[in-house]
């Protein structure tokens, strides 16, 4: 069912549930801790607390820098850990996803974003016996195993996949990883077409066995997804340009159930794939999500279907016309909470058609079935300075209240919060060298805080004096 204009027009559609039409905010910001231009806005108990936990400390290893009492250590390092079968740990670490083992064990399974042939890398997911798709491709996932007193395992999820960029937690235990690359059997070295999400499972190494694509949910640059526990609707995101990449929503058919192993045994045409189409409060079409300039700014949002989800001749975003679907610059992360998905838009420039920024994070609401702009980063006007933050893109709920968003940008790298209020603190700065941060994730019981430095592809664990966020 799609919203229409009417209902989201109405009075009665948006007004009722407490959301803001027209933004709180009047203008972006470059400066630290804040989202606008305008100081936060002070209330009768008097102006918000400052957020975080302070300023960072540099670090004496030269690896991670820290608020005081906060803590690191090293779980995988690229060419310097070993897999459990003697190889070392694969390079270019991505998006992550925690899972509670036995007797205080946590399980991660992490991706490794690696493009084109094998022999492009001299770290690439090892073609492990029976977990390998395409033996041409160089990506997949590991899996990491750490335990309370500080030992750590690693084995291979899946192999022969291609720039395993994020993905999503299922509510059924698994993870599912995305391929941000639709090179095609015979090009680029490749023996079989890519592009696609793939199932791996933690828990259960057999189930990993004879991989196979879902695609159901099309092939295209897949970025982030999530699903929705209620209605099992699947939500994605496209980091693409040229045209631009766009949300999607993917439809179970009529009676699926989901559950270990069932999206890979779909038809391949299954359900509905579908881009979002959203509209402001006046009814008018909204091109590009670079439009909005305001935090608080609510798009209502209508679905249309995909022509052809496999893109056998044109790719899936190239098939709709101007004024068919909304489109959005490096639509990255996301992550499910708060009833909603969340969702980061990582920057936007001379390719999009609104105003310039640093970032966006957006909240998708299912039922209300409107799109809000949470978090918008102004334009950084020196990113090698410490301070500002710009280009987010994987991104978490905390378990303490905001979110927890890693920086891509340019200059300095850093992990940070925001709140629900959406001011910004600095949690993490990468002191190694420029790469970026990526598979940021709380540990099952909320104590640590999981991410990764990219490249050359290293895992950290962080603990500390963790509190609530303020709301404000």
């Amino acid at each position: 069912m799609s919203l229409t204009r009417r209902e989201f027009t109405g009075s009665s559609a948006l007004t009722g549930a407490g959301l803001l039409l027209t933004g709180s905010v009047g203008a972006l910001a470059t400066a630290p801790g804040a989202l606008a231009a305008d100081d936060a806005p002070e209330v009768a108990s008097g102006p918000a607390p400052e957020p975080g936990y302070g300023p960072l400390v540099a670090d004496p290893r030269g690896v991670l820098a820290l608020p005081a009492g906060f803590t690191y250590r090293i779980l995988t390092h690229s060419g310097v850990t070993r897999l459990e079968s003697g190889e070392f740990t694969p390079s270019n670490h991505d998006g992550t996803a925690s899972f509670e083992g036995p007797r205080g064990v946590t399980l991660l399974v992490n991706n490794h974003e690696l493009e084109g042939p094998r022999a492009d890398w001299e770290h690439p997911v090892p073609l492990t016996e029976g977990l390998v798709y395409d033996p041409a491709a160089a990506g997949g996932c590991t899996v990491v195993e750490t335990r309370a007193d500080g030992r750590t395992a690693e084995w291979v999820g899946i192999a022969g996949t291609s720039t395993n960029c994020a993905g999503g937690r299922t509510p059924w235990g698994t993870w599912l990883t995305c391929e941000e690359n639709t090179d095609r059997a015979g090009e680029n070295g490749m023996t079989k077409d890519h592009g696609y999400v793939f199932e791996v499972d933690p828990y259960d190494r057999r189930a990993n066995r004879d991989p196979r694509p879902v695609k159901a949910l099309g092939r295209y640059d897949h970025e982030a997804v999530v699903i929705d526990p209620r209605t099992g609707y699947a939500y994605l995101t496209e980091d693409a340009s040229g045209p631009n990449g766009l949300l999607y929503r993917w439809v179970p058919p009529h009676g699926f159930r989901h559950g270990h192993g069932r999206l890979a045994r779909l038809a391949d045409d299954a359900g509905a794939l579908q881009a979002a189409r959203c509209f402001d409060v006046r009814g008018a079409f909204v091109d590009d999500l670079s439009r909005a300039t305001r935090i608080g700014t609510v798009y209502g949002v209508d679905w249309v279907d995909v022509p052809e989800r496999d893109a056998r001749s044109v790719d899936v975003r190239k098939q709709f016309g101007e004024g068919d679907v909304t489109r959005g610059r490096k639509l990255e992360g996301m992550w499910w909470g708060d009833g909603g998905a969340y969702l980061v838009s990582s920057y936007a420039r001379a390719e999009s058609p609104g105003t310039p920024h640093d970032g966006q994070v957006w909240f998708y609401h299912p039922r209300r079935r409107t799109l809000t702009l949470k978090v918008l980063l102004g334009v950084n006007p020196d990113p090698t300075k410490d301070g500002a933050f710009d280009g987010p893109d994987n991104i978490t709920v905390s378990p303490y209240g905001g979110l927890v968003i890693a920086e891509d940008g340019a200059g300095l790298q850093h992990l940070f919060g925001a709140t629900e209020g959406g001011r910004t603190y600095p949690i993490a700065r990468n002191d190694l060298n420029d790469s970026e941060f990526t598979g940021v994730v709380f540990s099952p019981d909320g104590r640590t805080l999981f991410a990764n430095i990219q490249e050359p592809g290293i895992m950290v664990a962080v603990t500390g004096p963790w509190r609530r966020t303020p709301r404000r």
